[in-house]
């Protein structure tokens, strides 16, 4: 059986959560501006199993492929979730994907970082909760400080001192 990888090990920087949905898409920005103005590393961590994993392109039915193709599948559409949120090209980013729960992959590479950042929700299945159960484990196991997004918030215009009256 080839071996998947199963934890991260940081030395420093941000790590965003990223689990394919629009909350995390923006969690994903505000990391990555934050990453800009502090010149940090950016980590973007999906943790995955078979039931969550896109298809390897080996699939058929009937055929199990190995993990470690799963593993590729899953790094692949990170990696183009992480394309298509047009960072700045000057932010140092690496994807890592893990073979585990999603809090438990994400507490444990925050070990590492300086700063863990998650969506308010992912793609669990009550849309009425304002935090989502891995967002929630985080903010109260994470080893070092956790930034909840919330949904919208990349859409909102910032007030700057230009916008208000003189």
């Amino acid at each position: 059986m080839d071996d998947v990888t199963e934890v991260v090990h940081l030395e420093g920087g941000i790590l965003v959560g990223h689990d394919g949905s629009k909350c995390a898409q923006e969690a994903l920005g505000w990391a990555a501006r934050l990453a800009a103005r502090a010149d940090m590393d950016l980590h973007v961590l999906r943790a995955w199993s078979l039931m969550t994993a896109p298809r390897p392109s080996s699939w058929s039915p009937g055929y199990v492929p190995p993990l470690a193709e799963y593993e590729q599948a899953v790094h692949d559409e990170l990696s183009r979730h992480v394309a298509a949120a047009g960072l700045d090209p000057a932010v140092r980013v690496t994807c890592h994907v893990v073979h585990t729960s999603p809090a438990q992959g994400m507490i444990a590479a925050a070990a590492g970082a300086d700063l863990l950042v998650v969506g308010a929700r992912g793609r669990g299945g009550f849309a009425g909760l304002l935090l989502g159960s891995v967002s929630d484990q985080v903010v109260h196991h994470a080893p070092c400080p956790v930034t909840v997004v919330r949904p919208g918030y990349s859409t909102r215009k910032v007030a700057t001192e230009a916008d208000s009256p003189a």
